[in-house]
């Protein structure tokens, strides 16, 4: 399977069948030697060469390998930091939108190879296409024939024998011999060089130094790309073997790799799925199936150069065309269109046209944008329920209430508490003016950060301007130990802090009473005093 993709997403990327040849043997190698499980193979794909294609037009195949050479660092640094899991904060149908948009442009950049044309260039895949249904070109028939040959293979290649043999790869082979064969006139590979240290490749003399700073950008996008990629794969690859992918050092491999590629004139490599899978399906259990894959495409580019070379580009133009359709989460896509989920159909259709559209990265920051959205509108959903006390309940549990607690409130709090949900908690409050004690319920808040710290001591404030309590009860430990460092539990007072809201009742009943001292000292003295957090 790697051996058909590497030289299309060589090609597709903007460079050569032989830098994509490369690259994968060096990550297979590298990258699969260090990785973060032992099911990762690594090598080029579809995602880094829509990148990819738009640096080689603008900078030339320097700006690629100098882009792969800042992408690695940034990943290598990533990982060494520890953040990879942040890397993995990008809600599904944002991935998907990103997805379905990279094999849109694929899709499209493929269409020239494939019917045997030459068309002009356009800023945006989305516009390419629209040049593409005004005409004005007439498709190389022998060229379109073995296209679709290739594609057809691909689509009815019996499944059971693609473990075996892949169709990508006896489209590729039977497409070859026809052209060989029929002596039709169709564009080829070219020579594929005998070694993996290729004449073109990145030195000191070949650094695009007047680029760098328009590098800077693309450079981020594609470390992203990697670093994304790479997790997801992990992710697929952990369900099917039950192993865990360790994160960062997955980022360390992909950053190390990426690093020594562009020397040998590579492009930027991430972790393939389908590969990936494929191993694994095929009984892969080590790294030597990442290792083994490498020196199995070696063997191919030392021994079958001449026969590679004799390729027709619109061979690699079906297999990508495949690729790309497959490529699409469409399991993904379906479930969330027919459960009408609508911030999910919203945001997986406005990352793919500004995937589309727009360069690759402001749709990076546009779905970053939207995950950051989502994340907060999502995390942001506190809820104030406040009740007035059920004496009735209570007594029936054996607690001796006097009176009927009208003057106490219970406000049950769920969600976290910090600065997207202030406003919800400062309105909620804004008009319980007939209570005497309020009593808040924190069993279901998991975290408070410093605007919420703020939010409660206003509300403190208030209540005690006003000669009225506000009892805390149920404090998540987490919660608990932010107001102790806020110095909050001495200002609100630690014999206003309870176990349960129960408990707080009865010691703000016993108050409102005016009980002596030592009748509510006895109450107090009957909870668990310590700790003051909830347990886990």
């Amino acid at each position: 399977m790697a051996l058909p993709l590497a030289l299309a997403f060589g090609v597709a990327s903007g460079a050569t069948a032989a830098a994509g040849l490369v690259t994968a043997i060096l990550a297979g190698l590298i990258i699969g030697a260090l990785s973060g499980a032992p099911y990762q193979i690594s090598g080029p794909t579809g995602a880094m060469s829509a990148v990819l294609i738009i640096i080689a037009q603008r900078v030339g195949v320097e700006g690629v390998w100098m882009t792969g050479l800042i992408a690695g660092a940034i990943i290598l640094v990533i990982g060494l930091l520890r953040m990879g899991r942040f890397v993995a904060f990008i809600p599904s149908s944002v991935i998907s939108g990103f997805t379905s948009g990279i094999a849109f442009i694929i899709f499209v950049g493929q269409i020239d190879n494939f019917l045997g044309v030459e068309t002009a260039g356009a800023e945006s895949a989305g516009l390419k296409l629209f040049g593409y249904l005004q005409g004005g070109f007439t498709p190389a028939w022998p060229t379109l024939l073995i296209g679709l040959l290739v594609v057809g293979i691909m689509i009815f290649w019996p499944a059971r024998f693609n473990r075996a043999v892949p169709g990508s790869l006896v489209g590729i082979v039977v497409a070859t011999v026809v052209a060989v064969v029929t002596q039709w006139p169709v564009a080829s590979i070219g020579a594929i060089p005998r070694t993996i240290l290729l004449d073109q490749r990145l030195t000191f003399a070949t650094i695009p130094w007047e680029h760098l700073n328009e590098l800077i950008v693309p450079a981020l996008s594609v470390a992203a790309l990697g670093a994304v990629e790479s997790l997801l794969c992990g992710a697929v690859g952990s369900k099917m073997t039950g192993i865990r992918l360790q994160a960062n050092q997955e980022l360390v491999a992909q950053g190390i790799g990426n690093l020594i590629i562009p020397f040998f004139g590579g492009v930027p490599a991430t972790a393939a799925i389908a590969r990936s899978s494929v191993g694994i399906k095929s009984g892969g259990q080590t790294r030597l199936v990442s290792i083994i894959h490498a020196l199995a495409l070696l063997a191919a580019a030392l021994l079958l150069a001449p026969v590679i070379a004799l390729t027709p580009l619109t061979a690699l133009a079906g297999v990508l065309t495949v690729t790309a359709v497959r490529m699409n989460e469409w399991d993904a896509i379906g479930f969330m269109f027919s459960h009408r989920f609508k911030t999910g159909i919203v945001t997986f259709l406005i990352t793919f046209l500004a995937t589309i559209t727009l360069d690759l990265t402001q749709a990076i920051i546009i779905g970053g944008i939207l995950s950051a959205g989502i994340f907060i509108n999502q995390v942001a959903n506190l809820e104030v329920e406040i009740r007035t006390v059920d004496v009735e309940r209570m007594r029936a549990r054996g607690m001796a209430l006097k009176t009927d607690c009208q003057y106490i409130r219970v406000a049950f709090l769920t969600g976290p508490l910090f600065f997207a949900a202030t406003n919800t908690f400062n309105e909620a409050f804004a008009h319980e003016e007939d209570v005497d004690t309020l009593v808040l319920s924190m069993r279901a808040v998991p975290l408070i950060d410093l605007s919420g710290i703020e939010a409660l001591h206003t509300l403190h404030d208030t209540l005690a301007a006003q000669g009225k309590t506000l009892m805390l009860a149920a404090m998540h430990p987490k919660v608990m130990r932010m107001l102790e460092r806020a110095g909050l539990d001495a200002i609100i007072g630690k014999d206003n802090f309870f176990w349960s809201a129960d408990r707080a009742i009865l010691i703000a009943e016993a108050r409102h009473q005016h009980l002596k001292p030592q009748i509510v000292d006895e109450i107090e003295s009957s909870q668990v005093v310590e700790p003051l957090a909830m347990p886990i």
